[in-house]
């Protein structure tokens, strides 16, 4: 038949395979990845906030708020809160905020130290106010003491606590002319070195002598030499009572220069010995003035020493 002869078009049929979320792609990663960066920003300008000084954000707000002006005239410092410009400081990131050039303490902070120091300085008087009622008690119950105690004096002064023991014209500490110690003066030192061995403060021995010249003069061996070996002797018995000897800080002679009874210079009362218990500005001084004439390599052996200092025990 004709109709047999014709060919049979076939059907095809087109199937479209679709993947899942295939019309989002990967722009939901974009805009996660977005958010988070937004979010550890966030998070670190709430840090910095936190960790800016109220002077430091005023700095900032100031400097952005007319930035010309600063460039223009200057600021002295973001966190410096005298000036009405703000800005212009070199670092923003110091946590107790800036201040002018050539100033490295503020009125607030010199207060502060000052204050600490006195607070120090009465609690050092303080205890030395106990040192002073110790000895006595000390003076008062040794019998080796008693019958001496009037030749024995104690005072609170400048540098600490000074003891003085002084001559008397029935009870001389030395013979005249000579720096051997007699045997009662010997106990006094001795019970003195044991009470002072448990102080960790610095010891000055001084020797004293009256104003009678030595027959020879100033020209040969005076009053300034007795005094001085007057004084070495002592310490020498401090410490045979139990003083360490790096707790003498000085020794030292001052013949007349300065007499206790001012009225009549050749009073025995004049002829005494001096142990004084430095505080610590008194040994700040003694430092010091050793810093300025010494040569470098002195000056570290005098800070070594300081720094060994301890404060005194209660």
């Amino acid at each position: 038949m004709a109709g047999d002869s014709k060919k049979v078009q076939p059907i095809i049929i087109k199937r479209i395979k679709k993947g899942g979320h295939a019309a989002h792609g990967g722009a939901w990663k974009i805009a996660y990845a977005d958010f988070v960066t937004a979010m550890m920003a966030f998070f670190l300008l709430m840090w910095l906030l936190g960790s800016t000084t109220e002077g430091d954000k005023k700095g900032i707000a100031d400097y952005f708020a007319s930035p010309l002006k600063v460039a223009f005239f200057g600021g002295s410092g973001a966190g410096d809160a005298t000036s009405l410009v703000k800005g212009g400081g070199n670092n923003l990131a110091e946590s107790v905020g800036q201040v002018k050039k050539g100033k490295s303490e503020t009125a607030e902070q010199k207060a502060k130290k000052k204050a600490l120091r006195e607070q120090a300085a009465a609690a050092e008087a303080e205890r030395l106010r106990v040192l002073k009622q110790k000895m006595q008690e000390v003076i008062a119950n040794d019998g080796r003491l008693q019958q001496y105690q009037s030749q024995i004096q104690l005072d609170l002064t400048a540098e600490g606590l000074r003891i003085q023991i002084v001559d008397d014209q029935s009870r001389p500490m030395f013979d005249s002319g000579d720096a051997s110690v007699k045997g009662y003066m010997r106990d006094i030192l001795r019970a003195i070195g044991s009470v002072l061995m448990e102080v960790p403060n610095r010891l000055t021995v001084e020797g004293h002598t009256d104003a009678k010249p030595f027959g020879a003069g100033d020209k040969g061996y005076s009053n300034w030499e007795l005094s001085a070996d007057r004084a070495n002797a002592s310490r020498r018995e401090l410490m045979m009572g139990g003083l360490s000897g790096d707790k003498v800080l000085r020794v030292q002679g001052l013949a007349a220069s300065m007499l206790y009874e001012k009225k009549d210079p050749e009073s025995p009362l004049n002829r005494r010995i001096s142990i004084i218990v430095m505080n610590r500005e008194a040994e700040d001084r003694v430092f010091k003035a050793a810093e300025k004439e010494a040569g470098p390599s002195e000056k570290d052996d005098a800070e070594d020493a300081k720094s060994e200092q301890t404060p005194l025990k209660k």
